[in-house]
């Protein structure tokens, strides 16, 4: 008999009125209640990224709500439905989730025609960090969350991310930050949201993608850029276009 390590350990418990035996265990699914940590306010877009991001966070016990941003025309509705399924199959492990849809085609246009090429993408970052934080304030979620990843595209670098955190007000939560895509894919598997995240159907990110973007930003010069266009008027009118879909687990 290998007493160190055996095939089977049986436990007994000694209660006041009944004693329990039981052999065998089987793994959880781990982390915290749900709700117990509190509430973020998750961008989720279309990517593999984010919805891991969603779930991690909902392991640790936070209630998630989501803002997703489109650009209809040059996004389409297929890409807003891929977006639901996703909330929907996130579901599986929070029973309901609201997702907030805001539209900022307009902003894009602005960006690309007063703006440098080169500071499309950190631009639109800046404008969906101050309407997710203005969604957030509005739905009691004292955090942002993202999908980010340190260095896995051009506007995820180190100083990208500084660049678009300045237009927060609140706390960023990124919780891939330090995993690479293969680490990312495989958890995407596990919780089921990997094959509708590759439906191939572009978000507002991929719509005036620069040809060169800023990798390495200053602070100063993005904010310089951003003089150019009228943003509080901007914010508003993007405002004007959020609606709210509750999607519910099914079955």
């Amino acid at each position: 008999m290998d007493v160190q390590n055996p095939d089977v350990v049986v436990k007994t418990e000694i209660r006041e009125e009944y004693a329990y035996i039981h052999a065998g265990q089987d793994k959880g699914a781990g982390g915290m209640p749900l709700g117990s940590a509190g509430k973020g306010m998750l961008l989720l877009s279309g990517g593999i990224d984010s919805p891991v991001a969603g779930f991690r966070m909902m392991k640790r016990g936070m209630t998630v709500e989501c803002v997703h941003f489109e650009s209809f025309p040059y996004t389409s509705e297929a890409a807003r439905e891929k977006v639901f399924e996703l909330a929907r199959e996130l579901t599986e492990y929070c029973g309901r989730i609201k997702v907030h849809v805001i539209s900022l085609t307009h902003i894009q246009e602005e960006i690309r025609d007063h703006c440098e090429e080169d500071y499309f993408t950190l631009l639109l970052r800046r404008f969906m960090m101050k309407l997710a934080s203005r969604s957030a304030e509005e739905n009691d979620c004292p955090v942002l969350v993202t999908g980010e990843s340190l260095g896995q595209v051009a506007s995820q670098t180190l100083k990208a991310m500084v660049c678009t955190e300045d237009a927060a007000d609140r706390p960023v939560f990124r919780p891939l930050v330090g995993m690479d895509k293969e680490e990312i894919i495989e958890v995407s598997r596990e919780i089921g949201t990997f094959d509708t995240s590759i439906l191939p159907y572009d978000d507002c990110c991929t719509v005036f993608t620069p040809r060169h973007p800023r990798t390495q930003p200053e602070l100063y010069k993005v904010l310089n850029e951003e003089k150019k266009i009228d943003a509080d008027a901007l914010i508003e009118e993007a405002w004007g276009t959020r609606h709210c879909e509750v999607i519910r687990q099914e079955g």
